[in-house]
């Protein structure tokens, strides 16, 4: 790490292995919703930033699943989104190859869609009937990581591991429940309702009992907003009331994802090429305060006007325009510590922090002191977790805006590479083995 912080409030492993449910597998929905055919709508979608706003004109078709990268990192964000981590119960290569080829079939049958097939009525349903008797693609994409701790609990697996794969460990300003951190395998799933989200997860919990028992999932979501008259989409606006993303990289950029996002550094395993590392932090914001604060304060903490997303240099200009750190030295207009200044100076060097962030909101409810437990489920990818995620983070400590967010769970994870049709999730991996 360019600065380990040291694990004070750090998660431990929580999970406790209760048996391995073995003979609870249930037979998975497989050849039989091939359905209605769709055009598929490619992976590597990149038409706009992911930051942006989902449209209400948006796809609903099936998402390929297959490709060098997998769906759902440039893939056009939806409108919900949720992170799950499950603990994997695989005990040698036979077994995690068994997973993993399960987890492709279940991917590519719920990303086709089609009817649902039915059963006796002395069985249980061959579905759980969230979305009724036809699956709706919905644009879903189910994306696989792995984290630390499947290759640190395997001698087998550990000298495989992604060079930069580590346990994510706290901040000074984290609170990070054990509970809501780590995990062997991560699960992002996003489409355009939150009923196919959970409809996928609840397929991929009722088809594996057997291999994956899920440690802790947030879900959230973004609003979906009209185009503007020149077609143009502004970004999305978190629980603070800022958009969100605004500086985020061009995905459709190829040569530039090339450069930020894919693994291809000699130093990684030769199976990790084409992955990307994925950081993910459950961030809480304290809503209340934030609403209770100037709205002045407010722009200078973020480095932003609220309503037009404009820099504060360029108060007339739009929220893509960047700011012109150079014309400003002192801070007067953008403040030295306004947490966009922080996380990008734009100076040389800045470069190699770039990041693709795919951030969804969330709201869980009221916490014990009747405050809301709103925030940000947080995720990011990047080729370089060190210079990525972690050195930013570095940057941002202490500044203004922690008075008023608490991250307190979440993880690293390695984001897994693509694999084509009749090929299966980490088969590159296996077959390194």
């Amino acid at each position: 790490m360019t600065k380990e912080m040291p694990p004070q409030g750090g998660c431990p492993h929580s999970f406790n292995r209760r048996g391995l449910l073995m003979g609870l597998g249930v037979a998975g929905l497989g050849a039989a919703m091939t359905g209605t055919a769709h055009a598929q709508v490619p992976a590597q979608q990149g038409d706009h930033a992911v930051t942006n706003a989902p449209s209400a004109t948006v796809a609903s078709g099936p998402v390929s699943p297959y490709g060098t990268h997998q769906a759902g990192i440039v893939t056009p964000r939806p409108a919900h989104g949720l992170f799950a981590a499950f603990s994997v119960l695989a005990r040698d290569p036979a077994e995690l190859e068994n997973l993993m080829r399960r987890l492709g079939e279940r991917i590519a049958t719920l990303t086709h869609g089609g009817p649902v097939p039915q059963l006796d009525a002395n069985l249980p349903p061959f579905d759980s009937g969230l979305l009724g008797p036809v699956i709706a693609p919905d644009a879903l994409t189910i994306t696989l990581s792995f984290g630390a701790s499947l290759f640190d609990n395997r001698d087998w697996l550990a000298p495989h591991r992604p060079k930069q794969l580590q346990r994510m460990t706290s901040f000074p300003n984290d609170a990070l429940v054990a509970d809501q951190c780590h995990g062997d395998l991560g699960v992002q799933i996003c489409a355009n309702t939150s009923d196919a989200v959970i409809h996928a997860l609840r397929d991929l919990i009722k088809n594996i009992p057997d291999q994956m028992v899920l440690k802790w999932k947030v879900e959230g979501s973004v609003p979906v907003l009209p185009a503007a008259a020149d077609g143009t989409v502004e970004s999305a606006r978190n629980f603070l009331g800022f958009r969100d993303g605004s500086a985020n990289p061009d995905a459709g950029d190829d040569a530039l994802m090339g450069r930020i996002l894919w693994v291809n550094a000699p130093a990684e395993p030769l199976w990790a090429r084409h992955g990307s590392y994925q950081a993910v932090r459950i961030i809480r914001n304290f809503v209340e305060r934030w609403d209770r604060t100037n709205l002045g304060e407010q722009e200078r903490i973020i480095g932003r006007l609220k309503m037009s997303g404009a820099p504060l240099d360029q108060p007339e200009a739009g929220e893509f325009v960047p700011p012109d750190y150079g014309s400003d030295p002192e801070g007067k207009a953008t403040p030295m510590d306004a947490h966009i200044r922080l996380a990008n100076d734009r100076k040389a060097g800045s470069e190699a922090r770039l990041m693709l962030r795919r951030p969804f909101n969330y709201s869980l409810g009221v916490t014990k002191s009747g405050q809301l437990d709103q925030g940000l489920l947080f995720i990011a990818y990047q080729a370089d977790l060190e210079q990525g995620f972690i050195a930013v983070q570095n940057l941002l400590n202490g500044e203004p805006l922690e008075e008023y967010i608490k991250p307190v769970g979440g993880g690293y994870f390695f984001a897994l590479p693509g694999y084509g049709q009749g090929d299966y999730p980490a088969s590159q991996l296996i077959a390194s083995l």
